[in-house]
């Protein structure tokens, strides 16, 4: 009989990860970092050209995976099957959702963050992960919110993450309108996203939008950014508006006194070396301050591969996403619980 990952089994995971989390290395990217350009060290070790190649996961993909049309063409036919809604949940043009229902009543409810370097990306994107969630039981959620380049001055981090906390407010607020259940709000996002999902995470629910200190009940950030003094040096300064106030309130490593809930942090093996360090110093600071958390990391796996994990029960991501949730880890007990529904 297969053993499932409970939700008080990651809990208690997240607590022994602190002592194995110690046996994994800094894990090498497929490319070389590119030679120093005779400037000075801007960080880390690292010269300017060094640092804009840090966060540009383009540089480190070799051989690049054809994920956007994968995304497409297994997403399509999900959103197909299932049909999907789309909701306009705050005030601007950009302020929409994509809503996938699972049959359960009731259901928890995963929200998902996409990526793309602030500048990019859609939740029609993510519609491939959705089949999992609904299956097991649980309503999935992809948002759409503004981009750098569509702010008004262009640029504007903060503008884009109010929008994605009014987004889980939103779904908190009226979880009852599509059978979701409120008090078991999830939420998962890759890169940029990561980057959003973090501050979610981190964010003063109770004084910001009046709501539970806990309306997040736990999370899975997939190779995102969670400091971003040193991004703010490297060339995305370029297009984003990096100030002082944005560094301090967007990075969630330094809000985990409000951080309420267990968080999965999870990259891949052939990402930058920054990114990589992000997320180790995110998992380290998180356990060091005491919080449950889970260190997944992907062998073999590159950025853009990532997110594509969540949607698989046994996947990186997609294993302690369910477990988080207490859904079926397994595609036997996700079939079995579908069965039992109808």
């Amino acid at each position: 009989m297969k053993q499932e990952l409970s939700r008080r089994g990651f809990l208690r995971l997240g607590v022994a990860a602190a002592a194995v989390g110690a046996l994994y290395p800094a894990l090498p990217a497929l490319a070389q970092m590119p030679p120093p350009d005779g400037g000075p060290i801007i960080y880390n070790g690292m010269t300017q050209n060094q640092l804009d190649a840090a966060y540009d996961q383009n540089f480190w993909d070799n051989d690049p995976p054809e994920t956007g049309q994968r995304s497409t063409a297994n997403g399509d036919p999900v959103r197909a099957r299932y049909g999907v809604e789309r909701i306009q949940y705050g005030p601007s043009q950009f302020e929409f959702l994509d809503l996938y229902r699972t049959s359960a009543p009731h259901a928890p409810i995963m929200v998902f963050i996409h990526g793309g370097a602030w500048r990019g990306g859609s939740a029609r994107g993510a519609a491939a992960n959705a089949e999992m969630f609904l299956l097991a039981g649980a309503h999935f959620i992809a948002l759409d919110f503004v981009n750098v380049l569509q702010t008004t001055p262009p640029g504007d981090l903060m503008a884009m993450a109010t929008q994605v906390r009014r987004g889980v407010a939103w779904v908190y607020n009226n979880a009852d309108r599509f059978g979701g259940d409120r008090r078991r709000l999830f939420i998962s996002g890759h890169s940029s996203g990561g980057h959003l999902g973090g501050c979610v995470m981190t964010t003063d629910w109770v004084r910001d939008w009046g709501l539970p200190s806990d309306t997040v009940k736990g999370g899975v950030l997939i190779s995102g950014m969670y400091e971003l003094y040193p991004v703010a040096l490297s060339a995305r300064r370029l297009y984003v508006n990096f100030t002082a106030e944005v560094q301090d309130k967007l990075s969630a490593q330094r809000h985990l006194n409000l951080l309420n809930a267990p968080v999965v942090i999870a990259h891949g093996t052939k990402e930058s070396p920054e990114f990589m360090r992000q997320s180790r110093d995110f998992v380290a600071a998180v356990r060091g301050a005491g919080k449950p958390v889970e260190y997944a990391i992907g062998t073999g796996y590159n950025h853009f591969e990532m997110p594509e994990t969540l949607g698989n029960p046994y996947g990186v991501a997609g294993r302690p996403a369910l477990a988080l949730m207490d859904l079926p880890v397994t595609w036997e007990g996700l079939r079995g619980t579908e069965k039992a529904r109808r």
